[in-house]
């Protein structure tokens, strides 16, 4: 399992290796309070020298792939999100520290963005399970990856360290390889479906 930087392109959203030509955009819908239950590298301020930080900061990251979620229509990049915490020889991967621009939660971006990135993941690059996780707290996170067709799986107490020092529960969600195509069903649907609103 060799994960490499690519684009993956969708219909409304394509993945772009986070770089820093991605900044500019960023930078319009950069919140540091979106990194509320964030760990490691968050965005620190909301001007475009912070946003350089915070790319420059995710791409020294180890056994990490970023990508910047860009706007087919217009180029605008929107939001974030990364594989991480890759295991090769397990052929096991989490996506995470997502995040998207106010104006684009709750439309077509997220739901694109993850079928792209676990597609890729199971289709191409022979994963067996994909992960992702939360703060106990965000549970606004934890519908959408339930709506996503995620199964949780549990909670590991005491798990991890937000940015702000609080010590966290994470929800743990998956899906794994044999369950991807059911999941990929629905998913394709709920994207065609908003495509034609």
């Amino acid at each position: 399992m060799n994960v490499q930087p690519k684009v993956l392109k969708g219909n409304q959203v394509r993945l772009e290796p986070l770089s820093i030509a991605h900044v500019e955009g960023l930078a319009r819908f950069a919140d540091p309070s979106m990194f509320k239950f964030f760990g490691g590298v968050v965005l620190q301020g909301s001007d475009q020298a912070a946003v350089e930080k915070y790319v420059r900061e995710r791409l020294l990251l180890a056994n990490t792939v970023s990508f910047a979620m860009v706007l087919e229509e217009d180029g605008l990049a929107v939001g974030h999100s990364s594989y991480m915490n890759i295991r090769p020889s397990d052929r096991v991967l989490e996506i995470g520290s997502t995040w998207i621009g106010e104006p684009y939660r709750g439309t077509i971006v997220n739901p694109e963005v993850k079928l792209l990135m676990i597609q890729h993941a199971f289709e191409t690059l022979g994963c067996v399970r994909v992960e992702l996780k939360t703060d106990e707290r965000n549970l606004q996170s934890q519908n959408a990856m339930l709506k996503l067709g995620l199964v949780k799986e549990g909670v590991m107490r005491k798990h991890c360290i937000n940015s702000d020092g609080y010590v966290r529960n994470s929800v743990y969600f998956s899906v794994t390889d044999d369950e991807w195509p059911a999941m990929k069903e629905r998913l394709v649907a709920r994207v065609n479906a908003l495509l034609a609103d």
